[in-house]
Protein backbone atom coordinates (compact mmCIF):
# COMPACT_ATOMS: atom_id res chain seq x y z
CA UNK A 1 0.00 0.00 0.00
CA UNK A 2 1.44 2.89 -1.22
CA UNK A 3 0.83 6.94 -0.92
CA UNK A 4 -0.90 8.04 1.95
CA UNK A 5 -3.87 11.10 1.44
CA UNK A 6 -5.38 13.44 3.20
CA UNK A 7 -8.80 14.99 3.75
CA UNK A 8 -9.44 17.94 1.24
CA UNK A 9 -11.27 20.98 3.10
CA UNK A 10 -12.29 22.95 0.68
CA UNK A 11 -15.74 21.50 -0.40
CA UNK A 12 -17.15 21.89 3.04
CA UNK A 13 -16.40 25.26 3.84
CA UNK A 14 -19.03 27.24 1.88
CA UNK A 15 -22.13 24.87 3.24
CA UNK A 16 -20.89 21.87 5.12
CA UNK A 17 -24.70 20.54 5.64
CA UNK A 18 -25.48 20.04 2.14
CA UNK A 19 -22.30 19.72 0.40
CA UNK A 20 -20.49 16.50 0.86
CA UNK A 21 -16.54 16.14 2.63
CA UNK A 22 -13.80 14.54 0.70
CA UNK A 23 -11.46 12.85 1.75
CA UNK A 24 -8.47 11.62 -0.70
CA UNK A 25 -7.96 7.62 -1.24
CA UNK A 26 -4.80 6.09 -1.51
CA UNK A 27 -3.10 3.43 -3.21
CA UNK A 28 -2.22 -0.19 -1.77
CA UNK A 29 1.08 -0.99 -0.76
CA UNK A 30 3.09 -3.11 -3.39
CA UNK A 31 2.01 -1.56 -6.57
CA UNK A 32 5.23 0.19 -7.05
CA UNK A 33 6.85 -0.92 -10.47
CA UNK A 34 9.94 -2.35 -10.91
CA UNK A 35 12.37 -2.91 -13.90
CA UNK A 36 11.31 -5.36 -15.96
CA UNK A 37 13.56 -6.33 -19.18
CA UNK A 38 10.89 -9.18 -20.61
CA UNK A 39 7.95 -7.57 -22.57
CA UNK A 40 4.84 -9.21 -21.87
CA UNK A 41 1.17 -8.44 -23.55
CA UNK A 42 0.28 -5.97 -21.41
CA UNK A 43 3.26 -3.66 -21.67
CA UNK A 44 3.37 -0.63 -24.48
CA UNK A 45 4.87 -1.81 -27.65
CA UNK A 46 8.61 0.13 -27.51
CA UNK A 47 9.06 2.66 -30.77
CA UNK A 48 11.18 1.23 -33.50
CA UNK A 49 14.96 2.87 -33.33
CA UNK A 50 17.79 2.61 -35.60
CA UNK A 51 18.75 2.80 -39.18
CA UNK A 52 15.33 2.15 -41.20
CA UNK A 53 17.01 -0.25 -43.75
CA UNK A 54 17.63 -2.65 -40.43
CA UNK A 55 13.81 -2.06 -39.20
CA UNK A 56 12.79 -2.73 -42.32
CA UNK A 57 14.80 -6.32 -42.69
CA UNK A 58 13.82 -6.87 -38.89
CA UNK A 59 9.80 -6.15 -39.88
CA UNK A 60 10.37 -8.90 -43.17
CA UNK A 61 11.32 -11.60 -41.10
CA UNK A 62 8.91 -11.15 -38.08
CA UNK A 63 7.22 -14.15 -36.82
CA UNK A 64 3.26 -14.03 -37.52
CA UNK A 65 2.46 -14.39 -34.16
CA UNK A 66 3.20 -12.71 -30.88
CA UNK A 67 6.21 -13.71 -28.97
CA UNK A 68 5.47 -11.24 -26.12
CA UNK A 69 5.20 -13.47 -22.67
CA UNK A 70 2.21 -13.96 -20.69
CA UNK A 71 2.73 -11.33 -17.52
CA UNK A 72 2.95 -12.43 -14.33
CA UNK A 73 0.13 -10.99 -11.54
CA UNK A 74 2.53 -8.94 -10.24
CA UNK A 75 3.30 -7.45 -13.59
CA UNK A 76 -0.74 -7.07 -13.98
CA UNK A 77 -0.89 -5.20 -10.90
CA UNK A 78 2.24 -2.96 -11.42
CA UNK A 79 0.65 -2.00 -14.95
CA UNK A 80 -2.69 -0.77 -13.55
CA UNK A 81 -1.02 1.35 -10.50
CA UNK A 82 1.27 2.99 -13.31
CA UNK A 83 -1.92 3.60 -15.23
CA UNK A 84 -3.59 4.84 -12.17
CA UNK A 85 -1.21 6.99 -11.09
CA UNK A 86 -0.66 8.63 -14.63
CA UNK A 87 -4.95 9.60 -14.55
CA UNK A 88 -5.39 6.92 -17.36
CA UNK A 89 -8.46 5.48 -15.22
CA UNK A 90 -10.30 3.87 -17.86
CA UNK A 91 -7.45 2.00 -19.25
CA UNK A 92 -6.64 0.75 -15.82
CA UNK A 93 -10.23 -0.71 -15.43
CA UNK A 94 -10.25 -2.36 -18.64
CA UNK A 95 -6.98 -4.29 -17.51
CA UNK A 96 -8.44 -4.89 -13.93
CA UNK A 97 -11.67 -6.93 -16.07
CA UNK A 98 -9.42 -8.23 -18.41
CA UNK A 99 -7.10 -9.91 -15.44
CA UNK A 100 -10.35 -10.80 -13.51
CA UNK A 101 -12.06 -12.46 -16.47
CA UNK A 102 -8.60 -14.50 -16.68
CA UNK A 103 -8.32 -15.27 -12.79
CA UNK A 104 -12.29 -17.26 -13.02
CA UNK A 105 -12.10 -20.54 -11.80
CA UNK A 106 -8.97 -19.88 -9.91
CA UNK A 107 -8.57 -20.13 -6.04
CA UNK A 108 -8.17 -17.33 -3.52
CA UNK A 109 -8.44 -13.26 -3.79
CA UNK A 110 -6.18 -11.07 -5.53
CA UNK A 111 -6.20 -8.57 -2.76
CA UNK A 112 -4.19 -5.95 -4.56
CA UNK A 113 -6.12 -6.42 -7.84
CA UNK A 114 -9.81 -5.82 -6.05
CA UNK A 115 -9.04 -2.39 -4.10
CA UNK A 116 -7.06 -1.47 -7.65
CA UNK A 117 -10.57 -2.69 -9.11
CA UNK A 118 -12.02 -0.31 -6.75
CA UNK A 119 -10.27 2.95 -7.31
CA UNK A 120 -10.37 2.82 -10.90
CA UNK A 121 -14.59 2.73 -10.50
CA UNK A 122 -13.74 5.43 -7.35
CA UNK A 123 -11.67 7.29 -10.22
CA UNK A 124 -14.46 6.88 -13.05
CA UNK A 125 -17.19 8.14 -10.76
CA UNK A 126 -18.79 4.78 -10.31
CA UNK A 127 -19.10 5.38 -6.51
CA UNK A 128 -21.53 2.85 -5.83
CA UNK A 129 -19.63 0.02 -7.32
CA UNK A 130 -16.30 1.18 -5.39
CA UNK A 131 -17.95 1.14 -2.14
CA UNK A 132 -19.37 -2.17 -2.63
CA UNK A 133 -16.26 -3.53 -3.00
CA UNK A 134 -13.99 -2.18 -0.40
CA UNK A 135 -17.19 -2.81 1.77
CA UNK A 136 -16.75 -6.25 0.62
CA UNK A 137 -12.98 -6.24 1.34
CA UNK A 138 -12.91 -4.54 5.39
CA UNK A 139 -15.68 -8.06 5.81
CA UNK A 140 -12.97 -10.24 4.56
CA UNK A 141 -9.97 -8.53 5.03
CA UNK A 142 -10.68 -6.39 7.95
CA UNK A 143 -6.98 -6.16 9.51
CA UNK A 144 -6.15 -3.90 6.21
CA UNK A 145 -6.69 -0.25 6.86
CA UNK A 146 -6.14 0.69 2.91
CA UNK A 147 -9.73 -0.14 2.44
CA UNK A 148 -11.37 1.22 5.34
CA UNK A 149 -9.84 4.42 4.72
CA UNK A 150 -10.87 4.49 1.43
CA UNK A 151 -14.08 3.71 1.97
CA UNK A 152 -14.28 6.92 4.69
CA UNK A 153 -13.13 9.10 1.81
CA UNK A 154 -15.75 8.11 -0.59
CA UNK A 155 -18.39 8.06 2.49
CA UNK A 156 -17.48 11.53 3.33
CA UNK A 157 -17.38 12.48 -0.14
CA UNK A 158 -21.10 11.85 0.21
CA UNK A 159 -21.49 13.44 2.69
CA UNK A 160 -21.65 10.97 5.39
CA UNK A 161 -19.42 12.44 7.94
CA UNK A 162 -20.48 9.67 10.33
CA UNK A 163 -19.83 7.01 8.44
CA UNK A 164 -16.44 7.83 7.36
CA UNK A 165 -15.50 9.02 11.27
CA UNK A 166 -16.46 4.80 11.62
CA UNK A 167 -14.37 3.25 8.78
CA UNK A 168 -11.17 6.23 9.79
CA UNK A 169 -11.76 4.75 13.44
CA UNK A 170 -11.99 0.97 12.21
CA UNK A 171 -8.43 1.81 9.60
CA UNK A 172 -7.21 3.01 13.03
CA UNK A 173 -8.02 -0.34 14.75
CA UNK A 174 -6.37 -1.82 12.16
CA UNK A 175 -3.14 -0.45 12.38
CA UNK A 176 -2.89 2.32 15.21
CA UNK A 177 0.15 4.03 13.60
CA UNK A 178 -1.34 4.19 9.45
CA UNK A 179 -0.83 7.82 9.43
CA UNK A 180 -3.06 8.55 6.69
CA UNK A 181 -6.40 7.92 9.01
CA UNK A 182 -4.74 9.63 11.71
CA UNK A 183 -4.48 12.59 9.61
CA UNK A 184 -7.73 12.17 7.74
CA UNK A 185 -9.83 11.25 11.42
CA UNK A 186 -8.58 14.70 12.97
CA UNK A 187 -9.72 17.03 9.84
CA UNK A 188 -12.58 14.85 9.54
CA UNK A 189 -13.65 15.51 13.42
CA UNK A 190 -12.71 19.61 12.34
CA UNK A 191 -15.48 19.06 10.03
CA UNK A 192 -17.66 17.63 12.22
CA UNK A 193 -17.84 20.13 14.91
CA UNK A 194 -17.95 23.02 12.05
CA UNK A 195 -21.30 20.72 11.14
CA UNK A 196 -22.24 21.12 14.51
CA UNK A 197 -21.83 24.25 15.29
CA UNK A 198 -23.45 25.44 11.51
CA UNK A 199 -26.48 23.65 13.23
CA UNK A 200 -26.24 25.31 16.54
CA UNK A 201 -26.11 28.54 14.16
CA UNK A 202 -28.98 27.85 12.52
CA UNK A 203 -30.57 27.39 15.95
CA UNK A 204 -29.79 31.14 17.59
CA UNK A 205 -27.26 29.49 19.68
CA UNK A 206 -25.55 32.00 21.62
CA UNK A 207 -21.57 32.42 20.67
CA UNK A 208 -22.33 29.35 17.91
CA UNK A 209 -21.31 32.27 15.28
CA UNK A 210 -17.99 32.86 16.38
CA UNK A 211 -16.89 29.29 16.43
CA UNK A 212 -18.26 28.80 13.09
CA UNK A 213 -15.52 31.46 11.74
CA UNK A 214 -13.09 30.21 13.77
CA UNK A 215 -13.33 26.77 12.62
CA UNK A 216 -14.02 28.27 9.20
CA UNK A 217 -10.18 29.93 9.53
CA UNK A 218 -8.56 27.04 10.59
CA UNK A 219 -9.75 24.70 8.04
CA UNK A 220 -8.53 27.25 5.17
CA UNK A 221 -5.58 27.94 6.69
CA UNK A 222 -4.86 23.84 6.90
CA UNK A 223 -6.07 23.70 3.26
CA UNK A 224 -3.90 26.37 2.26
CA UNK A 225 -0.74 24.30 4.02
Amino acid sequence: MTTLPRIRLALLLAALCAAPAAVLAQAMGGGASSPNATLTTIDPVPPERGWQGLANLLESVKPGVDTRLKPAPSQYTDRIEALLNEGDNSAALALVEQRLAERQGERGTDVQLEFQHARALAALGRTQEAIDIYAAMTKQFPELPEPWNNLAALYAEGGDLDLAHDALTMALRADPDYAAAQANLGELQLLMALRTYRQAESRGTPGAETKVRELENLLKEKQSQ
